[in-house]
């Protein structure tokens, strides 16, 4: 979800009523495609074995007609294709309903600045790196396309409830920092994983972080930072699951039980939990 530290409280000029902005693909300097084409090939090179083979298949849709940061418009054309979904530009983090609106209808909001060669390895804020080469290939996704509708429409409902806090956790522990088992073993697919060079290999290879089975009342419960590597990643069994544990459930009640419920710290085994990796927590402690 988003830090609303650096969520801008209006729209700034020339955006419009839903927030979105022009991308302006054709302002894009060549050293900025040449950061992109950058991380990239990195990552490109790195993922396959470690990433979910959803991800991997959804990978097709970024390899455009034009070297370097994707065209929107473009991108959105081969994405409506194959699952209703189109990238829209915004000028930075938007307000929570605005958000859940997009995603419940389908349109996912992209920053449109890039990081700077010497910000490859961490920036502070999403920029185009991460929300399209992180979450798009998961939208081309039918699944957890509509996950991702149902969890935009569940927002908008939390926001009445006044939990947002309890669901930004379950969109921080699945769409940006989520692991899936699949047949060969165990793959990621989180956003902020799949764009980072070193969390991609932190979250399959240390043994510092705790890997344990995704269960939706804990991960609701669970804390997590921002400013470095999970301490805790949470298991799907399947993308299918996921969404069925997400449309089946009602989430009033949930809330209500959420609020008389302490927080669960970032690293914490609870007694219930199906622990796949107890983690040393050694990253953590060398902070």
């Amino acid at each position: 979800m988003q830090n609303e530290s650096h969520v801008l409280a209006h729209p700034p000029e020339g955006a419009g009523s839903d927030w979105t902005i022009p991308q302006n693909w054709a302002a894009y300097t060549p050293e900025e495609h040449g950061v992109w084409d950058l991380l990239f090939d990195r990552q490109a090179r790195l993922l396959p074995g470690r990433a979910s083979d959803a991800w991997l298949r959804g990978l097709d849709v970024l390899k455009l007609s034009k070297p370097g940061i994707p065209d929107f418009e473009e991108l959105s054309d081969r994405l409506m294709a194959v699952t209703g979904w189109r990238v829209v530009a915004v000028p930075g983090l938007v307000p929570d309903e605005v958000f859940f609106d997009h995603l419940a209808n389908r349109r996912f909001v992209a920053g449109n600045f890039i990081r700077r060669r010497d910000q490859l390895d961490y920036l502070q804020e999403p920029d185009v790196f991460h929300d399209v080469f992180g979450h798009v290939p998961m939208l081309a996704d039918p699944v957890f396309a509509d996950y991702m509708v149902a969890y935009g429409q569940g927002g908008l409902r939390a926001l009445e409830y006044g939990s947002l806090d309890h669901l930004a956790r379950l969109y921080w522990y699945t769409v940006e920092f989520g692991l899936v088992q699949e047949a060969d073993g165990l793959r990621i697919y989180g956003s902020g994983i799949v764009s980072s060079h070193g969390e991609s290999i932190f979250a399959l290879d240390d043994p510092s972080p705790n890997r344990i089975a995704f269960d939706l009342k804990r991960v609701m419960r669970t804390r997590y930072r921002i400013d470095d590597y999970q301490q805790t990643y949470f298991i799907i069994p399947s993308f299918d699951d996921l969404l069925r544990m997400t449309v089946e459930t009602d989430f009033a009640p949930l809330y209500a039980e959420l609020n008389g419920l302490p927080d669960i710290a970032v690293d914490e085994i609870v007694p219930d939990d199906r622990v796949v990796t107890r983690g040393t927590q050694a990253h953590a402690r060398g902070r």
